[in-house]
């Protein structure tokens, strides 16, 4: 397996540090509002990732965290009259429906930055003790960027030719450093602002050393992937391995994989512009696996342009492959129980090949489209040799194949059977009457199993109301 790495810009044989072992931190999103189709590509991206580990045998700890104490949240917090803590479990809430949505399975363990002050204060401390990072007179603390001599091994970036982009490392107080290249590790509070309790003020964290803390907590010192979206390699991600590394005196991680940019009609996707798109927004037009689809229809580490065309192209390639199971499920119903002919297990010899070719394809920096074009080509051999005449051991075996595949991009092809209207209203009768009841457990249970059917649950002042996924 070969897997990309931004640190060496070179393909590298993947060997995890512990064998048949990875470990894998993935960063999150802000939450101060619905996921965008932004924040969905790294999501859907580095699921595939860790599914593709898992199917080879891996057991992946995969962390993803969640930034709930930021600028954003504090101020829509302030504009709503509540506290940033309510703001960021709504939409903590909220992504994790679009998550689900989306078919990306919970991490291993989605750690909160406002859980993780403790660790971050130890880590300063200790980034001030080795004489990494000091205090200013108003107790901001700032990490010393030129004492890390490797700084910029990531983005390939000279110290000495960062000034260009200072403009993303600055911040109020910049009289107060020693160098305009140090950045922020702990801030002091200001009014309105939920704050703690450090050492060298009353404040709060600065962004960089939240996963730093958080890595290094549920996967050690040093793990095996560092991933994120191409816009966090500076100066999040540059940042991260100076504190890490200057403070645990070890390298961070072994392999950092960074996804593309995704461009809207090949404009930056803004609000500004009117192209600005949450994950939401798109599940109103189409199914949710649809821009799955059309996230790993391309190679992660290549730009994305989204548009409309291009969504309907990805929804006829969705449902190519999930009308051939359909199909495949068709003829189960009828075919003969008994063996494979010979002539049907050397059919499934070769189709076996399709299998091969789309691991190839993933063992080569997860090339998911090609990967893709596999399962079509299996879908293709599957409509071709699947047929009325064919033994029901050779049908399952082909459709198995084809599920397998696709589970592997995280995307569901084997539709659950349509339910009624009569059979909605019921369930959702019976489940007015547990709520009445109290047994809010077997209520839960029943949102479930809608939810699961892709029937949507609103309760309203007039009732419940519904619609289809």
């Amino acid at each position: 397996m070969k897997v990309y790495n931004t640190l060496s810009r070179k393909k590298e044989e993947f060997k995890p540090l512990e064998e048949g072992k990875v470990s894998m931190y993935v960063c999150g999103p802000t939450v101060y509002n619905l996921i965008h189709i932004g924040n969905a590509r790294p999501m859907i991206v580095f699921d595939t990732v860790r599914r593709y580990m898992e199917h080879k045998g891996y057991t992946v700890n995969y962390v993803s965290n969640f930034t709930d104490v930021d600028d954003k949240i504090i101020k829509k917090a302030n504009e709503e009259g509540t506290d940033a803590s309510v703001i960021s479990e709504r939409y903590i809430a909220e992504c994790k429906k679009d998550m689900e949505a989306l078919n990306v399975k919970p991490a291993t363990t989605h750690p909160k930055a406002t859980c993780e002050i403790d660790g971050m204060i130890d880590m300063i401390s200790t980034l001030i003790e080795k004489g990494h990072a000091y205090v200013a007179e108003d107790g901001t603390v700032y990490f010393k960027t030129r004492s890390f001599a490797e700084y910029g091994k990531l983005s390939h970036k000279n110290l000495d030719d960062l000034r260009s982009g200072e403009r993303s490392l600055l911040v109020s107080g910049e009289d107060q450093k020693q160098d305009p290249l140090d950045f922020v590790l702990w801030k002091p509070k200001k009014e309105g602002e939920p704050f703690w309790t450090a050492p060298w003020c009353e404040g709060r964290p600065g962004w960089h050393i939240e996963c730093s803390v958080m890595s290094k907590k549920y996967l050690g010192d040093e793990i095996d992937i560092h991933a994120g979206g191409e816009d966090l390699i500076f100066p999040h991600h540059e940042n991260e391995i100076a504190q890490s590394e200057a403070a645990n005196g070890k390298p961070f991680a072994k392999y950092w994989m960074h996804n593309g940019f995704l461009n809207i009609e090949n404009k930056k996707m803004s609000k500004s512009l009117g192209n600005f798109f949450t994950v939401r927004d798109i599940s109103e037009k189409y199914d949710l696996q649809v821009l799955r689809f059309f996230m790993l229809s391309a190679h992660y580490r290549s730009p994305l342009n989204f548009s409309a065309e291009l969504m309907e192209a990805a929804k006829n390639g969705l449902d190519r492959i999930v009308t051939s199971v359909g199909n495949l499920n068709f003829l189960l119903e009828s075919a003969q129980d008994g063996e494979m002919s010979s002539a049907e297990e050397q059919l499934l010899t070769e189709a076996k090949g399709f299998v091969d070719k789309f691991d190839a394809s993933m063992d080569d920096d997860f090339n998911t489209a090609d990967a893709i074009s596999a399962i079509f080509e299996l879908v293709k051999f599957a409509n071709t040799h699947g047929d009325a005449g064919s033994s029901k051991a050779f049908l399952q075996a082909l459709k198995e194949e084809i599920v397998m595949l696709s589970d592997i991009c995280g995307l569901i092809v084997e539709k659950q059977p349509e339910i009624l209207e009569e059979e909605i209203e019921a369930l959702i009768q019976e489940r007015q009457e547990a709520r009445k009841a109290k047994n809010f457990a077997r209520a839960d249970e029943i949102r479930e199993i809608l939810t699961q059917k892709g029937i949507v649950l609103e309760d309203t002042r007039e009732g419940v109301k519904w619609k289809r996924a």
